[in-house]
């Protein structure tokens, strides 16, 4: 079941996981606080379904909304001024983009035989 998992899949369970868990040593409002917990569980469950089921090709697609989310909460909720919360959700809402895109010409490869089609 695990082995045809990707290595990026299991860096979105980490970067999920650290962003949910952050307000537990950073200094945050509630509007930080929840947006990091619920959209950090948004992206490591993506990173999880995708380890169960790695042919669920909108997981990755998922996976990208969510880091995107992620980067522009501390504008949309208002949380600039701590920084070490909107720094956190920068990154790792950058990273989990990064990680979804990087995850799509795999599931691309893995989806249509593993090779380039050829145009005779």
């Amino acid at each position: 079941m695990f082995s045809d998992s990707r290595l990026q899949d299991y860096v979105a369970v980490v970067l999920g996981v650290f962003a949910a868990l952050s307000p537990l040593w950073l200094d945050t409002n509630t509007n930080a606080m929840w947006s990091l917990i619920v959209l950090g569980v948004l992206v490591a469950l993506c990173g999880i379904a995708q380890i169960a089921r790695p042919t669920m090709a909108g997981i990755d697609y998922a996976m990208g909304l969510f880091g995107a989310l992620l980067f522009i909460s501390p504008w949309v909720m208002s949380y600039t001024a701590f920084s070490g919360a909107s720094w956190t959700a920068w990154i790792v809402g950058v990273l989990s983009v990064v990680v979804a895109v990087a995850a799509l010409p795999a599931m691309n490869t893995r989806m249509h035989g593993g090779g380039l089609a050829t145009h005779h």
